[in-house]
């Protein structure tokens, strides 16, 4: 008995020490790793995706993926990011658009506006919109006045908008506006400013010409008292924004164009804020002592005058 008790017993111990049989490969693409963190994360994506959405969100993943195990932050640092972007939604309202500001700061407004916008035959070419743009500023005759608060020097801006073959393209809506003479939009001085000051919109004639009074534009800072202000100052980089007035032009059977026109004596023509500045949108603006033309104008002796014509591109 004894015998056969310590044989049933060495069976027992066999039958512990066994090796399991061989499972079937198992699809890795479930299983996170560092090394493969972009195609597990890629692979969840299901046979029904949109093609766009896969395409966009696998190369947002494949980039991010690579930013993080390069900078390789500590979960506080990334907590950090968390907070600084969830702070940044906070600060957006109707009238202020951090994110627009992040996005121009980083480049990354002028960088998708560049793509999207190749001029091949000399077409006006555009930059940010910046975050300053609201609808439905007033409609005005060509020849008036958008400086309702009579602040700066005037002057009086006038071109065509034609095709690239120099057609005049009539009825070209111009949407305009620009910063005071102290440096802030209608919509960062409530009560201050008069609603809808330096603001308007504009239609070319029959000879594609437009024309209007206003102020010269001077630089400013973009708001910086918030997170992407912050994050300026701990880059050491400058916040202030070229002197510009902002277009949009836009007529039936053409591409709308989103631009400035730049001041030639701005000290940050090489250092805007936002990137926004390209060589072909520096304007001349002359000084003009004129009595008799001043006085055809309805404007004041001396003044400031600028021509700019805008090349639309047929859609």
């Amino acid at each position: 008995m004894a015998k056969l008790a310590k044989t049933k017993t060495s069976t027992k111990k066999s039958s512990a020490t066994k090796k399991p049989v061989a499972s079937k490969k198992r699809d890795m693409k479930y299983y996170f790793t560092v090394e493969d963190s972009v195609k597990v994360v890629q692979d969840r994506a299901g046979p029904k995706a949109n093609k766009r959405a896969k395409e966009v969100f696998n190369s947002l993943v494949k980039h991010l993926h690579a930013f993080i195990k390069e900078a390789n932050p500590t979960m506080d640092e990334w907590m950090w990011g968390i907070n600084f972007l969830t702070e940044t939604g906070h600060l957006s309202t109707d009238w202020r658009q951090e994110f627009i500001l992040l996005s121009d700061t980083l480049g990354i407004s002028m960088l998708v506006e560049t793509l999207n916008n190749h001029k091949m035959s000399g077409e006006t070419e555009s930059t940010v919109l910046g975050p300053f743009y609201i609808e439905n500023a007033p409609k005005y005759k060509n020849g008036a006045n958008i400086c309702l608060d009579n602040k700066g020097e005037p002057v009086w801006v006038h071109g065509r908008v034609t095709d690239a073959k120099g057609n005049p393209i009539k009825g070209a809506k111009l949407d305009v506006w620009q910063a005071n003479e102290d440096g802030f939009y209608d919509v960062q001085q409530k009560g201050i400013q008069p609603d809808m000051n330096l603001r308007g919109v504009f239609k070319s004639d029959k000879d594609g010409n437009y024309f209007f009074r206003s102020a010269y534009p001077r630089y400013y800072p973009i708001p910086h008292d918030g997170t992407v202000g912050r994050m300026l100052k701990s880059l050491d980089r400058n916040h202030n924004r070229p002197a510009h007035l902002h277009f949009i032009v836009s007529a039936p059977g053409y591409e709308k164009v989103t631009t400035h026109i730049f001041t030639p004596d701005c000290p940050w023509l090489q250092d805007d804020a936002v990137f926004g500045v390209k060589e072909s949108l520096i304007a001349d603006f002359k000084t003009v002592d004129d009595p008799e033309l001043a006085a055809e104008l309805g404007m004041p002796n001396p003044f400031k005058i600028v021509e700019w014509d805008f090349i639309l591109t047929k859609s």
